[in-house]
């Protein structure tokens, strides 16, 4: 039996006292609470960090649910304390010193931000001396800031070929009014994945009066700038809860070869050109905003005095959807194609004051679709609309759409499902500007299914029916048919009333005649009858 060294006995005793009081200290500290020891497979070491940092730890871990106690060990030779988590009271000393935290934790919390620090790809437009007051011109500061956001932060990185990502970069205007007394251009190197929002921009007396607030345009001197991509210079941009104030001097916004941008949540007013223009490029999105040269919430008495345009898409395949056009000539100009307007309430110029609520000019390539609007007082104007659809629109106060002839072009138009509203004046729902020029040959027109009060209907496809006791029918469809003159298709039915003669029951009967829009069918001989009769125009038919 080996011996034990009495020597090392009392060393063995004074460690475990010692071990003893750390935890009778340290359970001191816990609030009264009870907890008993563990034995982790590894004795975690301990650092000592700033109490500042153990209070944002203290912080995080008094949000945590409570943690029952760990089971009893009995082993005194490897006594630790328990994990520091499961004690959220000893994150900060009571002293206000230094903390005992182990360094698992202590690395765990690496990296955390102290809170409403500011994100290096965040540029706050009054650290660059912005006056956010708006007593002092602020375009420098401004678009120096614009200038830092647009230095991309992993170069080499793109979005379309040439042009740079920006990583998301945000230029905030910090909830403040600034004035600017030059457009706020971006870059001309071009670039993407960036935004600008947060406050408010007012035109000073002399701004430029062919300028806008913002432009993203990529020009010289000498013209426009060749493009990094087919012409392209920005993608995915964002403008977002800004006010725009033209000032009467120019525009609000311009998007100028840009692709898939958004415009959001914007109040634009006072302008004298556009409201916003997009050309070129294709992809914007207008969506949530109120546009208007005058602020104003309708019956405005200097109505018939509004100029400008709200919104202008010289572009493909863009989108406005739920915005309020309130004053301006004309609420939205669409002389690109393939667009969509949904949810558009245009009340910017009464027709009887000459304004228009949506214009689409561009003869013979149209390819527009006016969904789910509200024209109050003020209608849609098409110039030789070829692939137009207008649908399930409100139009108020002799609201109307007129389709105007420019060379005598229309195809595929498509007028459905609508409501209108009017004065009881006579005007017609659909009318036919064929002042300059008739239309040629319209084809595939369908007008049909709107329903009508106070205005006069018109469609494009009609039924109606004649009673009489002789020996010709006629049913008039000139006050109800779109094109005068024209039927494309005639269906009837000869119908004999009740106790007619039996010998009548076999009289021949045909169409006669559709000329000026009234159908005449003829019987041999006379006989009580009724004529019912379908008419259509402009229908894609088959023949054979």
């Amino acid at each position: 039996m080996a011996m034990r060294d009495p020597s090392s006995c009392p060393h063995r005793l004074v460690a475990a006292v010692a071990g003893l009081l750390c935890l009778v200290t340290l359970l001191i500290h816990a609030d009264g609470s009870s907890y008993q020891l563990t034995e982790p497979a590894a004795v975690p070491r301990r650092t000592i960090l700033p109490a500042s940092f153990h209070e944002h730890v203290s912080r995080t871990q008094r949000l945590r649910p409570p943690i029952a106690p760990p089971p009893l060990i009995a082993s005194l030779d490897a006594a630790v304390l328990p994990p520091v988590s499961l004690f959220p009271s000893w994150a900060c000393s009571p002293g206000g010193g230094g903390a005992l935290v182990t360094e698992d934790v202590a690395s765990s919390l690496q990296g955390v931000s102290p809170p409403n620090s500011r994100s290096p790809r965040v540029f706050h437009v009054t650290d660059y001396g912005a006056d956010p007051t708006g007593r002092n011109d602020s375009s420098d500061a401004i678009s120096r800031a614009v200038a830092d956001a647009f230095q991309a932060p992993s170069p080499g990185r793109t979005l379309l070929a040439g042009i740079p990502n920006l990583g998301g970069a945000e230029v905030h205007l910090d909830g403040g009014i600034y004035l600017v007394s030059r457009p706020i251009r971006l870059p001309s190197t071009g670039g993407g994945n960036i935004k600008i929002h947060g406050g408010s921009l007012v035109a000073t007396n002399d701004f430029p009066a062919d300028g806008y607030l913002i432009e993203l345009r990529s020009t010289a001197a000498s013209g426009r700038v060749a493009g990094p991509s087919d012409g392209l210079h920005y993608e995915y941009f964002t403008l977002r809860d800004l006010m725009l104030d033209a000032n009467f001097r120019g525009g609000g916004i311009a998007v100028i070869d840009s692709l898939r941008t958004t415009i959001h949540n914007c109040y634009i007013v006072h302008f004298t050109t556009e409201g916003v223009l997009v050309r070129r490029g294709h992809e914007t999105f207008i969506s949530n905003s109120y546009v208007g040269q005058h602020i104003t919430s309708g019956a405005d008495p200097g109505e018939r005095n509004f100029t400008g345009v709200g919104i202008h898409l010289d572009g493909n395949d863009n989108a406005v959807t739920d915005v309020v056009i309130f004053s301006a000539a004309t609420g939205i100009l669409v002389s690109g194609q393939a667009n969509t307007l949904t949810g558009v309430h245009c009340y910017n110029k009464a027709t009887g004051w000459g304004g228009v609520g949506i214009y689409l000019r561009l003869p013979g390539l149209t390819q527009t679709r006016v969904l789910n609007c509200y024209l109050d007082y003020t209608g849609i104007v098409a110039e030789d609309p070829v692939q137009l659809l207008v649908a399930g629109c409100f139009f108020l106060g002799d609201a109307r759409v007129v389709l105007k002839s420019v060379k005598g072009v229309m195809q595929g138009v498509t007028i459905v499902d609508n409501m209108f509203s009017g004065g009881g004046g006579g005007l017609a729902i659909v009318e036919l500007d064929q002042s300059g020029t008739a239309f040629a040959a319209p084809d595939q027109v369908v007008v049909e299914r709107n329903v009508v009060r106070g205005m006069a209907p018109r469609a494009t496809s009609a039924k109606g029916s004649s009673r009489g006791n002789g020996t010709s029918w006629t049913v008039d469809f000139a006050p109800v048919l779109l094109f005068p003159d024209r039927i494309d298709h005639v269906e009837y039915a000869l119908r004999m009333d009740d106790g007619a003669k039996a010998a009548a029951v076999f009289a021949g009967h045909a169409l006669r005649s559709v000329a000026g829009n009234k159908v005449v069918v003829e019987s041999q001989v006379a006989v009580p009858a009724t004529v019912h009769v379908a008419v259509a125009q402009c229908e894609l038919l088959v023949t054979g």
